[in-house]
């Protein structure tokens, strides 16, 4: 129902941490390395530097978003169903993975983390275990994590159609109701890039002032990720709609969403 980012898939982690064994694993989208560079001389923008989150009603968000999650579950259920079965008739390997993301910061958000301790070094948010369709065969990532492209080979017949739609991204209903994600937000990026896009966009780290989601004002503007200044144009809009952030504006963004995914704009 809603479109991510898309841009790179991983191996899932376990519940503590560690990969997973090879009959659980689903593994990377992916094609080519992220070039990534630190840019320690290049100014930020007035916006960058101020991005200050838009007064809002937790109470109310939470209220929305496990409401319009669980009507999405029942809606969505059928077309997910069909598609996991798909996923398992036509791939070997699980029809769901999970992956480690960096969520909201961890100093301005309540709550557990769940499995993960504590203790551990900051990831700059909480980190939490996201889930998805795989639209990969086991075995894709081998090399670390790079770049998808268009007509990546890896991805299977069923897993083009589920990206080009962004149904992939339905499982994630699943995290909002878990309190991890709303529908609306940032997209959350896996702890290793997202420590190195941190290195290379000065202002990434302000998008985690805000709950990542499954769709986002980014999301609805550009397509999925191929470099590093794909991402940084997608801040831009991540910290406009942090400073612009409500009910309101969230509604808006869940409205465009919808011919985002019918006429699959920027999915591959």
């Amino acid at each position: 129902m809603m479109p991510g980012l898309g841009a790179v898939e991983s191996t899932p982690f376990s519940h503590h941490g560690s990969s997973t064994t090879p009959h659980h694993a689903a593994e990377t989208e992916i094609v080519r390395p992220i070039p990534v560079s630190y840019e320690p001389t290049r100014p930020r923008t007035s916006v960058s530097d101020e991005a200050v989150p838009q007064a809002r009603s937790e109470k109310l968000d939470r209220i929305m978003n496990v409401a319009l999650s669980f009507i999405g579950l029942v809606l969505a259920a059928p077309i997910m169903l069909a598609f996991a079965v798909l996923v398992k008739l036509t791939s070997p390997g699980p029809i769901f993975y999970t992956q480690a993301r960096v969520g909201i910061d961890r100093r301005r958000a309540g709550g557990s983390t769940g499995s993960y301790d504590r203790r551990t070094r900051d990831l700059g948010g909480r980190p939490f275990l996201i889930l998805k369709f795989r639209t990969m065969r086991t075995g894709a990532e081998k090399n670390g994590a790079v770049w998808a492209e268009k007509r990546d080979a890896r991805v299977s017949a069923v897993g083009r159609v589920m990206r080009k739609y962004r149904i992939d991204e339905l499982p994630q209903l699943v995290n909002v109701i878990r309190g991890e994600m709303n529908i609306v937000g940032p997209r959350p990026e896996r702890p290793s890039i997202f420590s190195r896009l941190c290195d290379d966009i000065a202002e990434y780290p302000l998008r985690q002032r805000a709950m990542p989601g499954i769709t986002g004002l980014a999301q609805v503007n550009q397509a999925y990720d191929t470099s590093v200044d794909d991402v940084r144009a997608k801040v831009r809009f991540d910290l406009e709609y942090i400073e612009r952030q409500g009910v309101a504006e969230d509604l808006r963004i869940m409205a465009r969403t919808v011919p985002v995914m019918i006429f699959r704009r920027g999915g591959w």
